[in-house]
C-alpha cells in the first residue's frame, strides 16, 4: 500500500483529502505545516507528499528539496499558472488547483506513485520498444503500433502531431512523449487552444510587454518561453487563430519568440506536440489553418484509435474503471455480467474513453446489486447506435428474393441465420466489425449478439 503525506493548514481540507485517498487504499498521515511534517514524519518513508503552496512558517515548495527523491504535488488556491510553474521549476512533479476535483486527485496521485514506481523499476531492466505506456490501458494490435511509434519518437526532438476523437487520451500520449524524453526533467506546458478566447491566446502563449495593450501593467513571459527546455503541448491546435499561427511558426521555424510590444526577439529551446480531432489538411483548403505552419507541425503523425477499434481493450479499460469506481464510492468490488460485456462491446462508444468512464461511473453510482453490474446500469443510446444502411440490408434480400416467386431459388432454403452466418464468415477477414454491421443493416451490438448465439468466432483482422 503506497503511503502519502497531506501538508495543509485547513483542517477541512486535510481531512477531505485524507479521506479521499484512504477509500482509494492508501495509508495516509498528516501534518499542518513544513515544520510539523519535518520534525513528526521521515519524509522519505513516503511515496508522495501531497502539499498546499501557502503554509505558515514556510511555503510548501520548501519540501521538495527536504524530501530528496520523494515526489512533491503542489496544491494552490491561488490559480494562476505563474505560480504553479514557478513549483514546478523548483521540483515539484505536479500541481493541482484548489477546489480539486476528486477524480482530478485520484488520476494525479496515481500518475505520480506509478511513474516513481516504474523509474525504480526501470532502473535495472532493459525496456524493449512494445511496453505499454503510463496511464494507458490496451495490448490489442493497434495500441502495441502506437506504442511502438511512440517509443522510437520520443527521445528525439522531432515535432509531433496527435490526431484522434474526442476521449481517445491525447493528451496521455503527448505526456508519455515528454517523459521518454531528454526533456523529462523540464516542464510540460499544456495549452487547450479551444479554451482560451481568441483576444488572449497571443498572450497567453507569446507573452508581452508593458503598455503592449490597455490593462499590461507589468512585463508577463508567455507560456512558450514557460516551457524553454522542455515541451509545450497544444491541444485542439486546429482551433489557433491565423494571427497566433504566424508567430507560431516563427518558434518552429526560428526557435524564437517575440512578446506583444516588443521589438526584441528571444531564443527558446522548445520541443512542440500538437494535437487536434480535426482534419488539418481539410482547413488548409479552407483558408482556415496555415499550410506552411501544418507542414511545420506534421512530422511525425500519431493516429489514436478510437475505442470501437480496439477489440477487447474495452472490457480491459472498462473492468479498470469499474475498480477504480468501487474503491472511490466505498462500494464492493463489483464484476460486469455476461450482459453488459456484450452491449459494452456492442456499442459505437462516440465519446470513447471519456465516455466509457461516465457510463462505469454512473453504473457504480446507480447499482444495488453487491456482486455485479447489469447492463441496463450503463445506459448506453442504443438507438443512436443504430447503423443504418441507405439500401436494403444483405438480411433483407433472401427474403426479398423469395417474395413473389414461386419459383425455387437457391437461397430460399437459408434461413436468415444460414445467410447471416455464411456472409459474416466468407467477409469478416476483408471487413471491420463497423462495415460488417452497415452491410448486414444492424447495429454493432446486434452483430456482437448473433456472433455470441451462433458461435462465430471473430478474425484477427475483424478483431481490431
Amino acid at each position: 500500500m503506497s503511503k502519502i503525506l497531506i501538508v495543509e493548514d485547513e483542517t477541512i481540507i486535510r481531512t477531505a483529502l485524507r479521506k479521499l485517498l484512504e477509500r482509494n487504499q492508501y495509508e495516509v498521515c498528516e501534518a499542518p505545516s513544513v515544520k510539523e511534517a519535518t520534525t513528526k514524519h521521515n519524509l522519505k518513508d513516503f511515496d508522495l507528499i501531497i502539499s498546499d503552496l501557502r503554509l505558515p512558517g514556510a511555503p510548501g515548495t520548501d519540501l521538495i528539496k527536504l524530501a530528496g527523491d520523494t515526489p512533491v504535488l503542489i496544491m494552490t488556491s491561488y490559480a494562476s499558472l505563474r505560480s504553479a510553474v514557478d513549483s514546478m521549476r523548483m521540483g515539484a512533479v505536479d500541481y493541482i488547483a484548489k477546489p480539486f476535483d476528486h477524480d482530478e486527485m485520484v488520476t494525479a496521485v496515481k500518475r505520480v506513485i506509478g511513474k516513481a514506481k516504474a523509474a525504480n523499476k526501470a532502473a535495472n531492466a532493459s525496456q524493449t520498444a512494445s511496453h505499454t505506456i503510463a496511464g494507458i490501458i490496451g495490448s490489442s494490435d493497434v495500441m502495441q503500433d502506437l506504442y511502438n511509434r511512440i517509443h522510437k519518437v520520443a527521445p528525439t526532438n522531432a515535432t509531433v502531431l496527435i490526431h484522434g476523437e474526442t476521449g481517445t487520451g491525447k493528451e496521455l500520449v503527448a505526456r508519455a512523449l515528454h517523459e521518454e524524453s531528454s526533456r523529462s526533467n523540464h516542464l510540460m506546458i499544456s495549452v487547450n487552444c479551444a479554451a482560451i478566447p481568441d483576444t488572449l491566446i497571443e498572450s497567453e502563449l507569446f507573452g508581452y510587454e508593458k503598455g503592449a495593450f490597455t490593462g499590461a501593467s507589468t512585463n508577463r513571459e508567455g507560456l512558450v518561453a514557460a516551457a524553454d527546455g522542455g515541451t509545450l503541448f497544444l491541444d485542439e491546435i486546429g482551433e489557433l487563430p491565423l494571427e497566433a499561427q504566424a508567430r507560431l511558426l516563427r518558434v518552429l521555424q526560428e526557435g524564437e519568440v517575440r512578446p506583444l510590444g516588443s521589438v526584441e526577439s528571444r531564443k527558446v529551446d522548445v520541443r512542440l506536440v500538437a494535437a487536434t480531432h480535426r482534419d488539418l489538411r481539410k482547413l488548409t483548403k479552407e483558408g482556415k489553418f496555415r499550410e506552411d505552419l501544418y507542414f511545420r507541425l506534421n512530422v511525425v503523425q500519431l493516429e489514436l484509435p478510437p475505442l470501437r477499434e480496439r477489440g477487447r481493450d474495452i472490457i480491459n479499460i472498462a473492468e479498470s474503471l469499474l475498480q477504480r469506481y468501487c474503491a472511490q464510492f466505498g462500494k464492493p468490488q463489483l464484476k460486469l455480467s455476461n450482459a453488459a460485456m456484450d452491449a459494452i462491446m456492442g456499442y459505437n462508444w462516440p465519446g470513447n474513453v471519456r465516455e466509457l468512464e461516465n457510463a462505469m461511473q454512473r453504473a457504480v453510482i446507480l447499482c444495488e446489486d453487491s456482486t455485479e453490474i447489469g447492463a441496463n446500469l450503463l445506459s448506453l443510446d442504443q438507438e443512436a447506435n443504430q447503423l443504418e444502411d441507405d439500401g436494403t440490408s444483405i438480411l433483407e434480400a433472401p427474403r426479398l428474393a423469395n417474395r413473389g416467386n414461386g419459383r425455387s431459388s437457391p437461397t430460399e432454403d437459408l434461413s436468415l441465420e444460414d445467410y447471416f452466418q455464411r456472409f459474416v464468415l466468407e467477409h469478416q477477414d476483408t471487413m471491420s466489425e463497423t462495415e460488417l454491421a452497415r452491410k448486414l443493416g444492424v447495429s454493432r451490438k446486434c452483430l456482437w449478439e448473433r456472433r455470441q448465439r451462433l458461435g462465430i468466432p471473430r478474425s484477427k483482422s475483424s478483431a481490431k
